[in-house]
């Protein structure tokens, strides 16, 4: 079900009204918006550093760039979806020689609290129109098209916007106005931060039922229908018990990533995540281990040696 917002602003637009759309980074989010945005009869330009990575898109209708900087030229949206705020800086200053004043800028990467306000900065330096919109939601969800866009930035723009997160998503959840104060970012920072623990959770149940000698089942037989029961918990585990961690919907390496960033907006609250921190440490030892591209259930594999998972 689209939003309402989404739909009210759609309305008296013709079907020809479609902005023309930059995708930047095309791994397993950005490559599943990127053929979203191509069904949905937009023209898309995709460019990832590893051009291997977005060549395929080009059977679904992208036109694939050599540079940022050729993918943005013209472009009405610039959407990214980068590793890190870092990441993303350096990619739309490589983009900058070709960016139009004007140009909607959605950036879709988790890139914490900090680099929101440097990345909002950067876009004032070019008079792009921000968006802070990171996702909420994995592979299956993303080349599905249901996604949940977490938004904010200015009531002027949204309609350029809007087929873009219509597209991608099955609803967009608007957090303000300005999107440099970062709101949507602060969201999904605190909905990664349950993602991430109920993952580090589920990894822990698994690696103490081996221990203990417990079958899992008689654990998920226990909790069966009641309050402790969880979908996530039964679909996580049986990627470890499947085998079935490649490939991933998420990667460990990523994860980690995130579980650092919601230890750090923890810090600049002055609160103290214990469980996000010993997260962030799980998915670490997990990707020495040799799993940092396997799905973040793999996380599963920091409990034990590091021939745990031979």
């Amino acid at each position: 079900m689209r939003s309402t917002g989404q739909q009210s602003e759609r309305q008296g637009a013709s079907m020809t009204d479609k902005p023309t759309v930059s995708v930047l980074g095309t791994g397993i989010m950005g490559a599943a918006m990127a053929r979203n945005l191509c069904r949905a009869g937009l023209e898309v330009r995709a460019w990832n550093r590893t051009r291997e990575k977005a060549e395929p898109l080009a059977a679904d209708g992208a036109r694939i760039a050599g540079t940022p900087a050729e993918a943005v030229e013209g472009a009405d949206v610039v959407l990214t979806m980068l590793y890190d705020g870092n990441t993303v800086l350096d990619v739309m200053r490589e983009a900058a020689p070709a960016l139009r004043p004007g140009t909607v800028w959605a950036q879709c990467t988790t890139a914490g609290i900090e680099l929101v306000t440097d990345l909002a900065a950067f876009a004032g330096e070019h008079g792009l129109v921000f968006y802070d919109a990171p996702v909420l939601g994995t592979k299956q969800p993303a080349e599905a098209g249901q996604l949940t866009v977490l938004a904010a930035g200015p009531e002027e723009g949204r309609e350029t916007v809007a087929p873009v997160f219509d597209a991608v998503g099955a609803k967009t959840l608007w957090t303000g106005s300005d999107g440099g104060a970062g709101s949507a970012s602060r969201l999904k920072l605190v909905a990664n931060s349950w993602v991430l623990a109920a993952t580090a959770a589920a990894g822990e149940v698994l690696a103490l039922s081996r221990a203990l000698g417990v079958d899992p089942q008689g654990f998920f037989d226990l909790i069966e229908g009641g309050p402790l029961d969880m979908g996530y918990l039964r679909a996580k585990s049986a990627l470890v018990l499947d085998g079935r961690l490649t490939p991933p919907s998420f990667a460990v390496a990523t994860a980690e990533k995130d579980a650092r960033l919601i230890v750090q907006a923890g810090q600049r609250g002055g609160v103290r995540l214990d469980v996000a921190a010993a997260a962030a440490e799980r998915f670490a030892r997990a990707a020495a281990q040799g799993h940092a591209d396997e799905d973040m259930a793999a996380a599963y594999f920091a409990s034990f040696g590091d021939q745990a998972s031979t």
